[in-house]
């Protein structure tokens, strides 16, 4: 999952990040209200993590403003501004979460897995492709009973084309979907990412296929079937 934080503070912002990173997240961080604005109008984010009291613009009017043009983007508030009345006004908004500061980051961690649940799998725990079972706000697969061991990287790839398993995803989406700004990944990694997955996925009877000059399609194959 790509997600935002926008979170002036840096010692705040640090920690968060940690915290997203070890749990296998790609993360973006920007310290002030326009670079949020303008980040959410380039990227579609799997979750926005948003704080009130930032500079330039305020956190309420990013927030505003991303459901004014439609964005649909799960959105957790974090702020020290307390009370039922600011509650009440953020969630009208449009804010999906609230939590505030100063907070444990064992909430914040169980509130981002029940947003990204929701967001991932319509309310629905797991999908399910052939034998292949995806928890993907805990990061586990399996096949059928099995657990499927995965790294980070081919966890985020399979993450990425499950969620889109009914359309192609292109190059450029995958790589989008596993990197965060900070970050670089090579078509030459890519493909060994691919290739690595399509043979942990073999006789599962769900498989990774090249449409060419499009992208790929997570589905469900014959046990014996192979793969472009």
């Amino acid at each position: 999952m790509r997600i935002l934080l926008a979170e002036d503070d840096p010692s705040i912002a640090d920690g968060i990040c940690a915290s997203l990173r070890h749990s296998n997240h790609a993360v973006d961080h920007v310290a002030n209200g326009q670079l949020a604005d303008a980040a959410l109008r380039e990227h579609d984010y799997d979750l926005l993590v948003l704080d009130l009291g930032l500079p330039q613009l305020d956190g309420s009017d990013v927030l505003r403003r991303l459901r004014g043009r439609g964005g649909h983007a799960p959105v957790l508030v974090v702020t020290a501004r307390d009370g039922l009345d600011e509650r009440i006004r953020v969630l009208d908004l449009g804010a999906d979460d609230f939590l505030v500061k100063p907070f444990a980051l064992a909430e914040f961690e169980a509130r981002v897995r029940a947003l990204l649940r929701r967001r991932s799998s319509q309310g629905v725990p797991e999908l399910r492709i052939g034998r292949l079972r995806l928890d993907l706000p805990g990061h586990r697969a399996w096949l059928g009973d099995e657990p499927l061991e995965l790294t980070a990287r081919e966890f985020g790839l399979l993450e990425a084309l499950a969620t889109r398993a009914d359309r192609v995803t292109s190059r450029a989406q995958l790589i989008e979907a596993l990197c965060s700004w900070d970050e670089e990944l090579t078509d030459n990694g890519l493909d060994i990412a691919i290739h690595r997955l399509r043979r942990k996925l073999e006789g599962s009877g769900t498989g990774v296929r090249t449409i060419r000059g499009l992208g790929y399609l997570l589905e469900e194959i014959p046990a014996s079937g192979g793969h472009a």
